[in-house]
C-alpha cells in the first residue's frame, strides 16, 4: 500500500479551519465630529475645574455686585437729570457693570492655558493624536464666553432689583449678543498673550496694566459730556464704550432699531448697528492677528 500524502486543496483546507469572518475597515469619523469631541472633552475639563474651585466664579459675580452698590450709593444723591432727564445713576452705571464684568473674566481667559503651559498639560495636548490643536483654544473660549453670560444674567437680574429696569426679551437677546461679541475678541486677545508671553507674572501684569485704564477711558463710570477733549477721543476709539452705550440705550428705550443714535461721538453721531459692526471688526481683527502666532505654536 503506498503512504504518499496527497496535499490538501485550498478549498479543502477551509473544512478544517473554523470560517473566521472578514473584519471590514470602520468607516473614517470626519475631521468635525472629532475636533467637536475634543472641544467638548477640553471644555468639560474646565467646569470641571470650576466645579472644584467654585471661589472664581462666587469671586467674579461679588465684586461687580459690590461694584454696583457702591457706586450706585456714592452717587445716589447726584442732582437729578446731571445722567438724562430722568436717569439715576444706578441705571446709568447697570450697563458698564455688565461690560466690564464680562470684559475682566474675558481679559483673565488667558490664565488657565498659561498655568498649563507652566505646568506641563499644554505639552501633553501638543503631543497627543489631537484631529486639531485649535480645539484647545476653542474649548477654553467656550468656558470663558459662558461664564461670562452668566455673570452678565446675575448683573442684570441685580441691576433689576436695584431700580434700574429690565430691558424687554429682545433688549436681554441684543445684551447677550453684544456681551458675546465683545468676550469673543477680549477672549482671543488673552488666549494670543498667553501663548506670547513667557510666563504668567508677564500676562498678569498686562492684566493689571490695561484693566482700569480701560474701564476710565470708556463711558462706563461718566458720559462723554463729562470727559475732556481729549479723553472723549480715547473713549470713542475703546471697544469697551461701544458695548457700553448699545445696552445703556436699551435699558432706556423699549424701542430701538439697528438706525437709533447711541452715542455723540467728536466726529460725529454712532447708532446702534454701527457700534455692532465695530465689535465685530474688533473680533475679526484680533482673531485673524492671533493665528500665525497659534499656527506656529502648535506646529
Amino acid at each position: 500500500m503506498s503512504n504518499t500524502v496527497t496535499p490538501f486543496k485550498t478549498s479543502d483546507r477551509s473544512l478544517l479551519s473554523p470560517s473566521i469572518p472578514r473584519l471590514e475597515p470602520e468607516a473614517p469619523v470626519s475631521a468635525i465630529a472629532e475636533f467637536i469631541q475634543e472641544t467638548l472633552a477640553l471644555t468639560k475639563r474646565l467646569f470641571i475645574q470650576l466645579k472644584r474651585r467654585p471661589s472664581t466664579l462666587i469671586a467674579g459675580i461679588i465684586q461687580p455686585l459690590m461694584w454696583l452698590v457702591l457706586f450706585g450709593a456714592l452717587f445716589q444723591n447726584a442732582p437729578q437729570g446731571i445722567f438724562g432727564n430722568t436717569l439715576s445713576y444706578g441705571q446709568f452705571l447697570g450697563a458698564g457693570v455688565i461690560v466690564f464684568t464680562a470684559f475682566a473674566g474675558a481679559l483673565n481667559a488667558g490664565l488657565p492655558v498659561m498655568f498649563d503651559r507652566e505646568f506641563g498639560f499644554l505639552n501633553r495636548l501638543l503631543v497627543a493624536p489631537l484631529a486639531s490643536r485649535f480645539s484647545i483654544v476653542t474649548a477654553s473660549a467656550i468656558y470663558i464666553v459662558t461664564l461670562s453670560l452668566l455673570q452678565a444674567a446675575v448683573i442684570v437680574i441685580a441691576s433689576a432689583f436695584l431700580g434700574a429696569g429690565l430691558p424687554n426679551l429682545l433688549g436681554l437677546s441684543a445684551i447677550a449678543l453684544i456681551v458675546f461679541l465683545l468676550v469673543l475678541g477680549v477672549t482671543g486677545l488673552s488666549l494670543g498673550l498667553a501663548f506670547a508671553l513667557p510666563g504668567h507674572i508677564e500676562l498678569i501684569a498686562v492684566i493689571f496694566v490695561t484693566n482700569l485704564p480701560l474701564l476710565f477711558a470708556s463711558t462706563a463710570l461718566a458720559p462723554l459730556s463729562f470727559m475732556p477733549q481729549w479723553l472723549q477721543l480715547i473713549a470713542t476709539l475703546n471697544p469697551l464704550s461701544y458695548a457700553i452705550e448699545p445696552i445703556r440705550y436699551l435699558y432706556l428705550h423699549s424701542e430701538w432699531s439697528l438706525n437709533s443714535i447711541i452715542m455723540q461721538a467728536p466726529w460725529g453721531n454712532v447708532n446702534f448697528g454701527s457700534a455692532l459692526l465695530v465689535l465685530v471688526a474688533f473680533d475679526v481683527v484680533v482673531l485673524l492677528a492671533i493665528q500665525p502666532l497659534l499656527r506656529r505654536r502648535f506646529a
